[in-house]
């Protein structure tokens, strides 16, 4: 007998559909398994499928060499993660000063990212949301870079082929169509003669939430990449909360499991395990980059702050569920383990918050420097060719700001017309990006 939500009644009389809906997490016994090498502890687990991934990464290697670089190699994905922690932090706090217009905290999800990043190559392109700062940092962008947007004073942190990572998008899910056509043109390269695919195809990877999984723009991506076989990686991070919406609103199985019903297939990750992550996406690309075509990947994790610095977690959902997901934490499970192997003591511990430190103070000195740009920038990479509609604009602004007078043209961004200017530019109300300030 199906469910009647009728019988559901919230105080304000309005049916509560969230009744009797299963929430997922890591270890729900769902029927897709949730893949993991560590446990809520720092525990190593031995699995054959995920340790080919990482055998690279063993500190107890017998080859001195080999021993040395997975001891590095494990301090770099900590530092990585305790960075990324340290600058998320300090964005937060320099939103709340009034520094930046809006900020989209990832903490809790360092090791989904962390982890991810650094399974790619160079030549591979990275699509995201609006939350990976950590993924933007190991692809090279500047600590600077992550805030311009969120400051402001820019409409993209990067210049995207330097890092390989396009701009942010804040469409929810439209970068996955971006990461999708991109593959298809690399295919198309290759077929041409333009990219040499010996050591396997450069890979498409699309960041994306559990949210973003309910739009059609996701779907749409999914039906393209698998009827074309497309070099590209979906890449879900299952942070519970679609703003206020709760995954088990959304979906009443994994969302992995949905990627059978477009012909790929969906792995099902513990997003708080740094290692299985790391493995997991290993597979994913080795898989695209040899013509296996795309995966979806659903890295479960937990979104420990708010949506945004505009949002406040507290008004719908219980506390009891933060502290349950925070005896989970990537960090804390990762440096238990690296302690348990010999890798980590107090003074590497030690050696990294402060790296992390460093790189807070620099974020903090690149934002609070950053400058307003010209109001007439804003006309600036709108479209690759000159176009007639833009360019009257364009004068028909410039002659506004004229009108002030006392020598405002509009370029030097200062004076009464000019801020004007800069808040078309920079996005004061909006930020250059469109999302509300």
């Amino acid at each position: 007998m199906a469910h009647d939500v009728r019988k559901d009644v919230r105080e304000d009389g309005r049916a509560d559909v969230r009744a009797d809906l299963p929430r997922q997490d890591p270890g729900d016994g769902a029927s897709t398994p949730t893949l993991r090498v560590l446990t809520e502890d720092g525990t190593r687990l031995a699995d054959p499928e995920l340790d080919r991934w990482l055998a690279d990464l063993d500190p107890a290697a017998h080859d001195d060499a080999a021993r040395e670089t997975a001891r590095a190699t494990l301090l770099r994905l900590l530092e990585d993660m305790v960075v990324a922690r340290r600058i998320d932090a300090e964005a937060t706090a320099l939103q709340r000063q009034g520094e930046l217009a809006l900020w989209p905290p990832l903490l809790g999800q360092e090791a989904a990212q962390v982890g991810s990043a650094r399974a790619l190559r160079d030549d591979d392109f990275v699509f995201s949301s609006y939350r990976e700062h950590a993924v933007a940092r190991v692809r090279g962008a500047e600590l600077v870079d992550l805030v311009r947007v969120w400051r402001g004073v820019a409409v993209s942190g990067w210049d995207p082929y330097a890092i390989g990572m396009a701009s942010p998008q804040v469409i929810i899910g439209a970068q996955t169509l971006h990461a999708t056509g991109w593959a298809m043109g690399v295919q198309n390269d290759v077929e041409a003669g333009r990219v040499d695919a010996s050591a396997g195809l450069p890979v498409g990877v699309a960041y994306f939430g559990d949210g973003a999984m309910s739009q059609g723009d996701v779907n749409e991506a999914f039906v393209f990449a698998s009827t074309y076989r497309s070099p590209v990686v979906f890449f879900c991070q299952n942070n519970q909360w679609a703003i206020s919406e709760p995954v088990a609103l959304q979906s009443r199985v994994p969302l992995a499991e949905r990627a059978r019903g477009f012909g790929l297939p969906g792995v099902r990750v513990d997003g708080n395990d740094v290692l299985a992550v790391l493995a997991v996406t290993r597979a994913a690309l080795d898989r695209a980059r040899h013509d296996g075509g795309p995966t979806l990947i659903e890295a479960v994790t937990y979104r420990m702050g708010p949506h945004t610095t505009a949002d406040d977690p507290k008004r719908y959902r219980d506390a009891a569920e933060v502290e349950e997901w925070t005896g989970r934490d990537p960090l804390a499970r990762f440096e238990a383990y690296l302690r348990s192997v010999g890798v980590l003591d107090d003074a590497e511990a030690a050696r990294v918050q402060g790296v992390a430190d460093a790189a807070a103070a620099e974020l903090r000195a690149g934002c609070v420097a950053l400058t307003d740009p010209p109001p007439l920038s804003l006309f600036e990479h709108v479209y690759a060719e000159p176009h007639h509609a833009l360019e009257r604009e364009r004068a028909e602004y410039a002659h506004y700001l004229e009108s002030f007078g006392d020598g405002e043209d509009g370029d030097d961004g200062a004076g009464g017309p000019g801020a004007a200017g800069d808040q078309a530019a920079s996005g004061t109300g909006t930020t250059a990006t469109g999302v509300a300030r």
